[in-house]
């Protein structure tokens, strides 16, 4: 396989975009990618999106973007992975450019769900979770990540306030970066005074909905020189697994099986260990989710990631 880069990146300000239509959000990123990476056209196309069809009534995704970019007549196909969705888009996009098959591949993720109600976005979010098993009994992914929480809290110890430092954390970084939905630092305090979603898990606790989308420009490694005067970025290691869907039937909701096996695989394709990271950036859908990654990916022993993982000060109550 050859080796891959990216060599483009795009992002928008993510938040409620009420004047533009998911098209438009997402062809704003893909442009800037495809502006940054220096490149004249693509080869292929990826666009990682959950649910477009139940947010805003549009299927069909790949071809409607690859129509409105303007690059028709090219293969663009839509990745449908629930919240992993952006980044299994771009593991396809590797693949197709390590395969030899293309050499410049643009790869995206978008979202625009803040054009319905509360209710109608939690139901359409509820469709990643297992139908006949969960939803229909009324459980919605708030209920299932506080099922989630409880049990951690009760075999390992950990407290609210250490879920409460997860979106400490992750609030300061967010203040840093021009393009969050909302770029303001919070308290442990503050999130465990804000209402509660469901029981442990407060507002704070809870990831937002949002609109918003961003995209990369893969290519060969050994050509990005012709491209663009840009370090290229090389991917080392990818990884990808899956699990039981509904969380009874895992042998422990507060193992993340499948993130384990994707980061082994990863780690073994890159051949580096946990200890070889300088940087992770991982999935907070909900403050217990961050500390059960993080687990899973090997910062953290089985029970720790809330306690050993995140700096003591950010635990403190009114940090």
């Amino acid at each position: 396989m050859r080796d891959v880069a990216v060599i483009g990146i795009g992002i928008n300000k993510w938040g409620e975009l009420w004047e533009k239509s998911i098209r438009e959000i997402f062809v704003e990123a893909a442009l800037k990618a495809i502006d940054d990476a220096g490149v004249d056209h693509i080869d292929s196309m990826y666009v990682g999106n959950m649910s477009s069809g139940l947010f805003v009534g549009q299927e069909h995704i790949g071809a409607l973007m690859a129509d409105y970019l303007g690059v028709t007549p090219i293969p663009a196909t839509r990745v449908e992975s629930a919240c992993a969705s952006g980044g299994v888009a771009v593991r396809q996009a590797f693949i197709e450019v390590a395969s030899g098959m293309s050499d410049i591949v643009l790869a995206g993720g978008v979202e625009k769900m803040l054009d319905v109600d509360g209710g109608e976005a939690t139901l359409a979010l509820a469709t990643a979770a297992d139908q006949e098993y969960e939803v229909y009994n009324g459980v919605t992914f708030p209920g299932l990540y506080a099922m989630i929480a409880h049990l951690h809290m009760q075999k390992y110890g950990t407290t609210s306030e250490q879920l409460a430092a997860v979106a400490v954390k992750n609030h300061h970084n967010g203040k840093l970066n021009p393009n969050a939905q909302f770029p303001f630092e919070v308290t442990v305090e503050q999130v465990l005074n804000s209402t509660m979603i469901c029981d442990p898990l407060h507002l704070l606790d809870c990831s937002p909905i949002t609109d918003g989308a961003a995209a990369v420009i893969l290519c060969p490694l050994e050509m990005a020189s012709k491209f663009t005067d840009k370090q290229p970025v090389k991917i080392t290691g990818v990884g990808q697994a899956t699990d039981f869907l509904a969380l009874h039937q895992r042998k422990d909701p507060c193992r993340l099986e499948a993130v384990e096996i994707a980061a082994k695989n990863a780690y073994k394709m890159a051949n580096k260990i946990p200890k070889d990271i300088d940087l992770c950036e991982v999935h907070d859908c909900f403050t217990i989710a961050e500390i059960c990654v993080v687990e899973a990916l090997g910062f953290a022993e089985k029970g720790k990631g809330g306690s050993d993982f995140l700096p003591a000060e950010a635990c403190m109550p009114g940090a």
